[in-house]
């Protein structure tokens, strides 16, 4: 029978050996972690290799995702599908072993890691969906969700801010089911961390409301175990186990110097690591009796057969409630759902609004119907308008935490954390049986802009709502005034972005938003008053292609003028005044350019002919993604500078948002293009 250390040492082995062969990548937090992880994925991880989604496995995340090795170790020896070929193909092209954890490239790895923190920040967000799922479908005797949530993180994860937002909130929350695990090993990449980082860790977390197990040596099993269990005996709050450890454990010449942590210890060093580990077998190789340990195929097996028994016993009690958990974890909508209806019925009233009302005019009536809605906003939900009236704060639900809800709520109030909001809500999206969204204004999207990014890459089903979208803000001014943020928001890849131009509009987006399973949506919604444009249902259904013709002439179009949100009145009136002048004038409205562009070359072309050059953009944002649409030689009327404090009419006739100006632009056109 192996020793503890002989399995840890299989962890470091493999490390080692698969960084050394690919020449880089960080082969000293895997090599001083192995013990903190034989033990806890030997003695406490409920997990299933052979179905890495089962509903009930407990979710590891690797929040120092650069010791991706570890990871990768670890899913190898317990029994997932990933073979020695992935391994050696570590940070390889088109690899499942990529240099940081993946979500979709190997089987069991739950989350994207790589920019420090973000990791904790999800296996928050994780925690806080396995606690409200469990208030929500729990019953007693039945507990089909029970789950805990275990994230290994180092220095660098709580020298970033994101850890301070969410570590906070979580404290707040009282989240007693996620343990953390900080790797103390006293090295960055720039050296020792005393220079740099010098927090008291334990008082930090002691006054977050967290329960800490200092001092505990990371290469001692028995004290690692005896932290865990005290730790999964703290249910009212989560836990930060402290474990000291040393940097590449086992390379002699290196072990505990920068030099191990994100560099190939070199040939030498692996040999003399061999040596110290006294684990003379060849790179690659795990003996037999070690994998035999290690092996969880068949303890998962049964855990998870465990589960499905005691699920028929509730299917067979509360039907209801299991047809709904099921449906919920498959990411299915409701059948009855009606979304689309949303569209007709703004339509049909025709009203003159916020495109932020419009929008909680939709939470309302899908609030109703998406029990699986959860929202948030980062301390502006009067101003988002994203509290519906049927949300529910969630809460800790006791008396040391007496803020008003409850943990079977679907409202969560994020407070000033933009950050850690959005990389919560990744969170709880990767969880499953919720469908996220948080809100703040567009500007302070900035805050949680890698939240966002990390969110597309890994395809999540979140949605985001951005308000107070332009100068049209007013008097805040311009800290609070975007301009380059739409810009930024639709170059990223995968994420959707729409910005509607009234109540239509904007239950178009949330209907298509709801739709969307691979990647988030972000909803940018106006302050003022937009109103309604007349459409007819061909209109109406094009909606949900992106962008599409409001406005057209009996005639071929002389020109086109293309806008979105509250400048789609402008270009509206300023259609209306050149017709009078005998122009033929066409408008576009483009909600969603990454929709509109997604369409087939025979609706696009339909919708901006390619014969029609004359064309104008008016936008209230950067100039710069608008002259793909125009032509280098169309016209612009964009913001190439930041705003000012003032009344939003102001703003905008100041900075040229005006019909007049929108005509002599297209009257400069057209008599350039006669000329």
């Amino acid at each position: 029978m192996p020793t503890r250390f002989e399995l840890a040492n299989a962890i470091r082995a493999l490390s080692m050996d698969a960084v050394q062969k690919a020449k880089s990548g960080h082969p000293g937090a895997p090599m001083g972690m192995a013990d903190i992880a034989e033990v806890l994925w030997n003695d406490f991880l409920e997990h299933n290799p052979a179905n890495p989604h089962w509903a009930d496995r407990d979710r590891f995340v690797l929040s120092n995702g650069h010791g991706s090795m570890l990871l990768y170790s670890l899913l190898h020896l317990t029994g997932y599908d990933l073979g020695l070929q992935d391994l050696q193909h570590f940070r390889q092209l088109h690899s499942r072993t990529p240099g940081h954890p993946e979500l979709g490239y190997t089987p069991g790895v739950e989350t994207t890691t790589g920019p420090l923190g973000q990791g904790l920040a999800n296996a928050v967000g994780m925690a806080l969906a396995e606690r409200t799922l469990a208030a929500r479908f729990n019953r007693p005797g039945h507990a089909i969700v029970d789950h805990h949530t275990y994230c290994f993180l180092g220095d660098g994860c709580l020298m970033e801010g994101i850890s301070h937002e969410v570590c906070s909130l979580a404290g707040t929350q009282g989240l007693g089911k996620l343990i953390a695990f900080y790797d103390d090993n006293g090295i960055s990449i720039d050296g020792e961390v005393e220079g740099w980082f010098t927090d008291d860790t334990a008082k930090r977390f002691e006054a977050y409301g967290w329960h800490v197990v200092p001092g505990v040596d990371g290469h001692k099993p028995d004290e690692v175990k005896a932290a865990i269990e005290l730790a999964r005996s703290h249910d009212d709050r989560p836990s930060l186990i402290i474990c000291k450890t040393i940097i590449g454990f086992g390379a002699p010449n290196k072990q505990g110097k920068e030099e191990c942590h994100g560099a190939a210890l070199g040939e030498d060093e692996v040999a003399a690591a061999r040596e110290r580990l006294n684990w003379p077998h060849a790179p690659f190789h795990i003996p037999e009796a070690i994998y035999r340990s290690w092996d969880a195929r068949e303890r998962g097996a049964a855990r998870e057969a465990d589960w499905k028994t005691r699920f028929d016993r509730y299917a067979a009690a509360y039907p209801e409630l299991a047809r709904e958990f099921l449906r919920r974890q498959k990411g299915e909508l409701p059948a009855e759902l009606t979304s689309e209806a949303l569209i007709e019925q703004a339509q049909a009233k025709g009203e003159t609004l916020a495109s932020r009302k419009a929008s909680l005019n939709c939470l309302n009536e899908l609030g109703l119907q998406l029990p699986e809605l959860l929202g948030g906003s980062a301390d502006l939900a009067p101003s988002n308008l994203t509290v519906w009236d049927g949300a529910q704060a969630i809460s800790a639900g006791s008396s040391t935490h007496p803020a008003e809800g409850s943990p079977d709520g679907n409202y969560l109030h994020y407070g000033v954390r933009e950050f850690g909001m959005g990389a919560i809500i990744n969170g709880i999206a990767l969880h499953g049986g919720f469908i996220p969204y948080g809100a703040t204004f567009l500007i302070f999207m900035e805050y949680m802009r890698n939240a966002v990014r990390m969110a597309a890459l890994m395809g999540l089903r979140a949605i985001h709502v951005f308000t107070h979208d332009s100068i049209g803000l007013g008097e805040d001014g311009p800290t609070h005034q975007p301009v380059e943020q739409l810009a930024t928001l639709r170059s990223t890849p995968n994420l959707s972005t729409w910005r509607p131009c009234d109540a239509v509009e904007t239950a178009a987006a949330w209907h298509v938003a709801l739709k969307r399973h691979a990647g988030p949506t972000a909803l940018v919604l106006s302050r003022q008053a937009l109103a309604h444009q007349p459409r007819d249902q061909h209109q109406v259904a094009n909606i949900e292609r992106g962008g599409y013709v409001l406005k057209d002439c009996e005639d071929t179009p002389e020109a086109i003028l293309i806008a979105t949100g509250a400048e789609v009145g402008l270009a509206m009136d300023a259609a209306t005044e050149l017709e009078a002048r005998g122009r033929a004038v066409r408008v576009v409205s483009m909600p969603s350019c990454d929709t509109f562009d997604a369409q087939d070359a025979a609706y696009r072309q339909s919708v901006l002919p390619a014969g029609v050059t004359a064309r104008v953009a008016v936008e209230a944002g950067h100039r710069d993604g608008w002259y793909k649409y125009v032509g280098l030689d169309g016209e612009v009327i964009g913001m190439d500078r930041f705003g000012e404090s003032g009344k939003a009419e102001d703003l905008f006739r100041h900075f040229g948002f005006g019909v007049d100006n929108v005509i002599v632009a297209t009257e400069r056109l057209l008599t350039r293009r006669a000329a």
